[in-house]
């Protein structure tokens, strides 16, 4: 067994493999970036990724994992001269770099030691420029962007960031026919004094005493068909003085187009603005391809004008995407079906673009939410409850409103989202609830990195059915809240802002926070009305609108996490904290059902299902009917405060796994939600109520394990969590994990006393598939 697993029984005679590289003698500065100039073929395997290569790579027909990194004198050498030469540019001019073998077995060890010398710093930083005018923008702008002053270290990686700074500067203000090549450093090094005379030298074009400025003049935009083709008869039209719109798809209107081309006729060529116009036609999401502006010189030695022509190539018209998730808690690791509750939730959503011809981008949605119950049920097997959802959007990439407004595209496309959604949930034995919501919403980007989102109205109708048995039931047991809460028929005209940041950095690896705020208002412009127009009261005392009770609330919703880079192998940390509160207020005394929080899912506290943690520390063992339990399930656990926390820990293990990027990750999940009403809870769920002194004692905590498959356009992960403190007890027996260990995958005397006192087996473990990241 023992040479089963050995990292040396795929090498011959006479090979070694690497197991460790040393960086000796180097400032601690530079260390860590040494290392990465050793050849990446004497870079030491991990276990994981040589045990794939020799288990998958018997003959070594499909490269999955790493080969062994076989030791190579000539490849070591070479890592010497490359690490030299890193030293050398960081300032170490007289740095000289021995490596060193060692061999072990059949293992071999490299070391690095560097003799450094002195650092050499700058002493003088001069500047030699033919033209005057270039020389006035350089000085303008070297303090802004120059890492190269008197004092610092001598770094040609510094000398290299100011050239590209100015090129970029010089291509911001007009210099179309500027070239980095234009721009060279001498020096002057006084080895004894270790230190260096800088000069930066800008020459003129040849025959020339300076740098032609040129500006923008006519545009012509060709828009192929979706195959890319250009013949056939196309629609032309000339827009104005500077567009001409050429059009073989026969899709677009000209202004869709025009509206985010941000270089206009007699404006001073900018790279900026190219790059500006570029970005955002991609980003209205009907085009393939769009590639930069092609620019034709005019033969005027005077104006010094450029025509600028922009090819694009349109997505196809429709396209459809399916989502699917999977949800599991089971008994037994390997035992996807038996016995335990599971669910699925499928998506799908069909695409029109431009279908009025102005880049605007029609959606149809659907979604179905399914949630099994096992045998043991009251109910018996079969569906517990179901979830539907169709809907439509309209998206126009621009804010449409009565009045004018800037086209605010410069950090992004704004869009306009007309929105309609029917929803319809049904629990098995209990509810059939309908909603149908209408609402207008923009979005925008403040800057690259801060997006808001306006809804300034949303129209929700809902209206809940209760069937009469249960709702007798109910009634008997004095449960009337909850046939208040979902049985009712209520309007909701509401507004809802969210604030963003640092959207754009969630797929990368940099040091982040990301930040989510979202304030949801509901029935104050109602309530006025009103009152002021002393509409009729329901047999509650609450105001009615079209004859129906409106809710007023205000619900506000926080996101904050933490994103730490841990250096190699993709490493990194994220902590978020996600808490929540929703007030009742006016003419409502209980949150609306589709406004109230509640705990546990794939992208929540993953060791619980949907719906089936909390409130705070009830535990549905209180029910004093069967059928009461098993009709309520899925729907009593809930809150209007929620406190949720998540740490977990990424990291890669292969780069190659059957053509996908294989990650891992570690987490631990924390939370619940909590009632704010002492009469309702103490009706509904005792134990529910939240209390700042017992938010540790009523927390619940999950722990777990999972792989993420990284096909680069999407991330399929899989999850398995398992409950670790369980707030539903009392004292120590909270830590079920713990306690029950041994009785994560078999039945003991833990799960049979649960199931005498709930009916319903209990779940350690919960399994997550789905497509995304959590969070």
């Amino acid at each position: 067994m023992a040479g089963s697993c050995s990292l040396t029984r795929g090498l011959k005679e006479n090979q070694y493999l690497i197991r460790k590289v040393t960086i000796d003698s180097v400032d601690k500065e530079f260390n860590e970036a040494a290392l990465t100039y050793v050849d990446v073929l004497q870079q030491p395997n991990s276990w994981f990724n040589l045990q794939l290569y020799y288990v998958f790579n018997p003959k070594g027909k499909k490269e999955l994992g790493e080969p062994p990194a076989i030791l190579d004198s000539n490849l070591v050498e070479g890592s010497r001269l490359q690490i030299e030469k890193f030293l050398r540019n960081k300032g170490y001019l007289k740095v000289a770099v021995r490596s060193d073998i060692k061999t072990k077995g059949k293992k071999a060890y490299l070391t690095f030691t560097a003799k450094q010398g002195p650092m050499f710093r700058i002493r003088n930083v001069q500047d030699s420029i033919g033209d005057p005018a270039v020389q006035v923008l350089y000085r303008i702008n070297r303090r802004r962007f120059s890492h190269v002053q008197p004092g610092a270290r001598y770094d040609t990686d510094s000398l290299a960031y100011d050239r590209d700074a100015f090129y970029q500067v010089m291509k911001q203000n007009g210099y179309f026919d500027f070239y980095r090549q234009y721009i060279n450093y001498n020096y002057d090094t006084t080895f004894n004094n270790s230190v260096v005379d800088l000069k930066m030298i800008i020459d003129n074009p040849d025959g020339r005493k300076e740098h032609p400025i040129y500006k923008i003049n006519n545009t012509l935009i060709t828009i192929s068909t979706s195959g890319g083709r250009t013949n056939g008869k196309a629609d032309t039209l000339r827009v104005d003085s500077q567009f001409t719109f050429v059009d073989y798809s026969h899709r677009f209107k000209p202004q869709a187009v025009i509206r985010y081309i941000f270089q206009h006729k007699g404006d001073t060529y900018d790279i900026d603005q190219q790059t500006l116009t570029t970005s955002r036609l991609s980003e209205l999401n009907v085009f393939r391809n769009v590639p930069n502006p092609v620019y034709t010189k005019l033969p005027d030695s005077v104006n010094r004008r450029l025509n600028s022509r922009i090819d694009i190539i349109p997505l196809k018209r429709m396209s459809d995407r399916v989502e699917a998730e999977y949800l599991h808690s089971g008994p037994e690791l390997f035992n996807f079906f038996g016995g335990g509750g599971y669910g699925f939730n499928l998506g799908n959503t069909f695409t029109n673009r431009n279908l009025l011809k102005q880049a605007e981008i029609l959606q149809l949605k659907f979604n179905w939410s399914v949630l099994f119950a096992d045998a043991s049920s009251d109910l018996g097997a079969g569906i517990q409850n179901q979830d539907f959802k169709v809907g439509a959007n309209l998206i126009y990439p621009r804010i449409i409103v009565p009045f004018d407004v800037p086209t605010l595209g410069k950090y992004g496309v704004p869009h306009t989202t007309l929105s309609s959604n029917f929803q319809l949930f049904l629990q098995r034995g209990l509810v059939k609830r309908r909603s149908f919501i209408n609402s207008i919403t923009y979005d925008w980007m403040e800057t690259s990195r801060k997006q808001h989102s306006l809804t300034p109205i949303s129209l929700e109708f809902t209206s809940g059915t209760i069937d009469p048995i249960a709702r007798q039931q109910l009634i008997d047991q004095n449960r009337y809240s909850y046939v208040y809460l979902i049985g009712r028929t209520i309007f909701n005209a509401s507004s809802q802002y969210t604030y963003q940041v640092n959207t754009n950095k969630l797929n990368t690896l940099d040091n982040f926070v990301y930040f989510r705020g979202s304030l949801d208002l509901g029935g104050n412009t109602l309530s006025l009305v009103s009152k002021v127009f002393n509409t009729a009261k329901d047999s509650l005392g609450q105001r009615t609108i079209f004859g129906q009770p409106f809710a007023q609330y205000t619900k506000v919703d926080v996101d904050l996490r933490f994103y730490r880079s841990l250096g190699g192998n993709e490493r990194q940390f994220i902590f978020r904290i996600n808490p929540g509160i929703g007030l009742p207020y006016g003419n409502s005394n209980q949150l609306i059902f589709e406004r109230n929080f509640y705990a546990g899912g794939a992208n929540d506290i993953r060791a619980w299902l949907p719906r089936t943690l909390g409130p705070g520390g009830f535990n549905r063992a209180s029910y004093d009917n069967n059928n009461t339990r098993a009709r309520l399930k899925y729907l009593d656990q809930f809150g209007e405060i929620r406190i949720i926390g998540n740490a977990e820990y990424r990291y890669k293990l292969a780069n190659d796994f059957f053509g996908t990027k294989l990650k891992g990750a570690l987490f631990a999940d924390f939370g619940n939600v909590w009632r704010l009403d002492k009469a309702i809870n103490r009706e509904q769920t005792p134990g529910g109520e939240f209390k700042l002194n017992k938010i540790l004692q009523t927390s619940a905590v999950g722990v777990g394990a999972g792989l993420r498959f990284d096909l680069t356009f999407f991330v399929f992960r899989l999850d398995a969590a398992f409950k670790f403190k369980d707030p539903q007890f009392s004292g120590s027996d909270q830590y079920v994990l713990i306690k029950h260990f041994n009785e994560l995958f078999k039945k003991g005397d833990f799960k049979n006393s649960y199931f005498n006192s709930n009916n319903e087996d209990y779940r350690f473990m919960q399994l997550n598939f789905g497509i995304g990241l959590p969070f």
